[in-house]
């Protein structure tokens, strides 16, 4: 609104009354005209009852997940793979797959919720020779850029 109410209701009338004449006169002042929603249905009107309606829309409103830390962490591996193909340097690409590794040995060393982690480090060597290979014309190379050789797998 862009006008606050800062009198006080008169004695003499009745809250309803009161109300309902702050609300003609703000309708009048316009300050109801071009209202987002304005015109259209309630969001959710038609969907059952929930009563943690406002947290669920606050964090979808706020970009706010609740991703068990196991499940987030292979999506981000995901994205880096994809991301190291357009990277220009052999140093970006160590960088982004070693914070990565630094993240995937946080959550295996700690206790989560969800699934059990089953993510290895990525072997940063097979991933930087999979961008060079990339970056030269070379397309034999590993496209997924390996999570670990034999000798990272225990055999």
């Amino acid at each position: 609104m862009k006008q606050l109410v800062t009198g006080r209701k008169p004695p003499s009338v009745t809250w309803e009354a009161w109300v309902d004449r702050l609300v003609r006169e703000a309708r009048e002042r316009g300050e109801f005209d071009d209202l987002a929603g304005a015109g259209k249905p309630l969001p959710g009107l038609d969907q059952g009852r929930d009563e943690l309606w406002w947290v669920k829309a606050l964090m979808r409103r706020e970009g706010v997940g609740v991703t068990p830390p196991t499940i987030a962490i292979r999506v981000d591996a995901e994205r880096v793979l994809e991301a190291v193909s357009t990277m220009r340097s052999e140093a970006a690409v160590r960088s982004a797959v070693d914070a990565l590794n630094e993240r995937i040995r946080s959550v295996n060393r700690t206790a989560v919720s969800g699934p059990p982690s089953t993510m290895m480090p990525l072997d940063v060597e097979r991933v930087v020779a999979s961008w060079r290979s990339a970056h030269s014309g070379d397309e034999r190379s590993d496209p997924v850029g390996g999570a670990g050789g034999p000798e990272e797998r225990g055999g």
